[in-house]
C-alpha cells in the first residue's frame, strides 16, 4: 500500500515537472515570437521608406520649386538695369576733370570737388618731382584722364609715369596734384610753387 501510495505520488510529480517544463518552453516561443514580430515590423517600415524614393534634402526642395515655378536659382550676380536708362559712367580707374568755381574764379577741379594745381619744379613733358614726402602733401592726380560732359578745356590732357610705375594725369604736359588735406574747392594751396589753373565760364558748355 505504502509503494503504491509512493509511486502515485512520484507519478504526479513527474507529471508536475513535465507540465512545469512544457510552461516555461511556451514562455520561451513566445518572447521569441515577440522579437521576431518587431524584427519583421522594423523590415516593414524600412522597405515602406526605401519605396518612398530617396530623402530630399531643403536645398534640393527650393530648387525644384524654383524651377517648377519657371525662374531656376541664379548661380551669378549680374548687372541690372538701372533706373537712368541711356545714362553711361566712365570705366572704373577714369579720373572725371571739370571745370568749377572758386574764390580765385573758374579753376580745374576733379569731380569730387578737390581743386589741381601744378607744380613749377616740374617741366613740361618732365617726369613729376614731388616724389616722397613732397607727395605725401601733394598727392599726385592718378587714373585715366577724362574731361566732365559739359567742359571743354582749352588744353590737352595726357599721362606721365612716375618712379613707382605710377601712371600720373598730365595738362598741357604738366602733372597734376591735389592738395592732401584740403576742404572742397579750396585754393589755399595757390602761391608759391604751386598754382592752380585758371579757366572761364565759356569753357563750359550752358553756362
Amino acid at each position: 500500500m505504502r509503494k503504491s501510495g509512493w509511486t502515485v505520488a512520484t507519478g504526479l510529480g513527474s507529471l508536475l515537472l513535465l507540465l512545469t517544463a512544457c510552461g516555461g518552453s511556451s514562455s520561451s516561443i513566445s518572447s521569441t515570437g515577440a522579437a521576431s514580430g518587431t524584427v519583421t515590423q522594423s523590415t516593414a517600415s524600412s522597405s515602406s521608406a526605401s519605396s518612398s524614393g530617396p530623402a530630399t534634402s531643403p536645398t534640393s526642395s527650393a530648387n525644384a520649386r524654383a524651377t517648377h515655378s519657371g525662374s531656376a536659382p541664379k548661380q551669378t550676380a549680374e548687372a541690372q538695369p538701372s533706373g537712368n536708362a541711356g545714362v553711361t559712367f566712365p570705366p572704373i580707374g577714369t579720373t572725371v576733370l571739370i571745370i568749377q568755381r572758386s574764390d580765385l574764379g573758374w579753376v580745374m577741379a576733379k569731380a569730387d570737388g578737390f581743386v589741381v594745381y601744378t607744380y613749377a619744379k616740374d617741366t613740361k613733358g618732365g617726369p613729376p618731382t614731388c616724389t616722397g614726402s613732397c607727395a605725401s602733401v601733394w598727392a599726385p592726380v592718378t587714373g585715366m584722364p577724362k574731361a566732365g560732359p559739359a567742359d571743354n578745356f582749352p588744353g590737352t590732357f595726357g599721362l606721365v609715369t612716375r618712379a613707382g610705375g605710377t601712371k600720373q594725369i598730365t595738362y598741357n604736359g604738366y602733372p597734376l596734384y591735389t592738395l592732401v588735406g584740403a576742404k572742397v574747392l579750396s585754393t589755399k594751396g595757390n602761391g608759391g610753387a604751386w598754382h592752380v589753373i585758371i579757366l572761364s565760364s565759356s569753357d563750359i558748355t550752358g553756362v
